[in-house]
């Protein structure tokens, strides 16, 4: 049995459908209630991270568990030993964490504290371990639908700024070959699109999968800033915004990982663009 926390998201649905499809039995958990219907072979538990005496249902019969920590989960809840602790007694023998690439590049940020404490407690938890550090979503372009549906536009600061997005079906894939396969146990993977590319041309590549055209508007760095504040904690803005607009060599550079894993070249933005285009029309 394989557990996926996480499941209703854009990398927990696509790894339950593609585990179940591979014939394995999953557990897909997340905290509501799905609003998607589950691939045979596939049952739903509702549990949460934050409280790990909720997990036991979930993890019954677990010889596997996916790690996925929602958003607001990032600044608090258990602690990450804890949560690691009911998974052993539940009998889980090996654990994949999805982590993020900053916790190589930006020891120190703000917004990753929650997920470098988790990385720690997968590594001294006893149990076979794997962690996957993609960079930037490619469906981090989806907080541009409202502008693009209305005006036509992708409005958003740095759009010269080039970084290698890496598209969440990819990430999904290559967590489906490291829960089923061995060999990977003790390694840490970094996840990246298979070239960096701007908020220009990701605009581009929504205007050619929309077939219309959709222009740039681009914001100053305050301006990003004062809009970023309506929905992000005060001390995450600036890291983020010079994750954007001043990236590191390390955070531009592409990973042969998604490509040496899933034996193919890890998916462009354009071919997500193309793939989610009703979401903008």
């Amino acid at each position: 049995m394989i557990v996926v926390t996480g499941a209703s998201g854009n990398v927990g649905r696509p790894l339950v459908e593609a585990l179940a499809a591979a014939g394995e039995k999953v557990t897909a958990v997340s905290r509501s209630p799905l609003s998607h219907d589950l691939p045979e072979g596939a049952r739903h538990v509702r549990a949460d991270l934050a409280d790990p005496s909720t997990l036991g249902p979930a993890l019954e019969g677990a010889e596997t568990l996916f790690l996925l920590l929602a958003g607001d989960l990032l600044g608090g809840g258990a602690p990450a030993t804890e949560v690691l602790a009911a998974a052993r007694e539940a009998g889980v023998r090996r654990v994949v964490l999805l982590s993020s690439q900053i916790n190589a590049t930006r020891p120190d940020a703000l917004s990753h504290g929650r997920l470098r404490e988790f990385e720690e407690a997968v590594r001294g938890s006893g149990l076979d371990w794997t962690i996957l550090r993609p960079g930037g979503f490619a469906s981090n372009a989806y907080a541009w639908i409202e502008t693009v549906r209305t005006q036509r536009a992708v409005i958003a600061p740095f759009a010269d700024v080039a970084l290698p997005v890496v598209d969440p079906a990819d990430i999904s894939a290559v967590a489906a070959v490291v829960l089923r396969e061995d060999g990977h146990s003790g390694q840490t993977y970094e996840l990246t699109g298979p070239a960096a590319v701007t908020p220009r041309e990701q605009a581009a590549a929504l205007a050619e999968a929309l077939g219309e055209e959709v222009g740039f508007v681009e914001l100053t760095r305050e301006q990003a800033r004062e809009h970023m504040a309506r929905f992000m904690p005060e001390p995450v803005i600036d890291g983020t915004l010079d994750i954007l607009g001043e990236p590191l060599p390390a955070e531009q550079r592409v990973s042969p990982d998604v490509e040496r894993l899933l034996g193919r070249p890890a998916g462009s933005f354009a071919g997500w663009a193309e793939r989610n285009a009703p979401a903008f029309a």
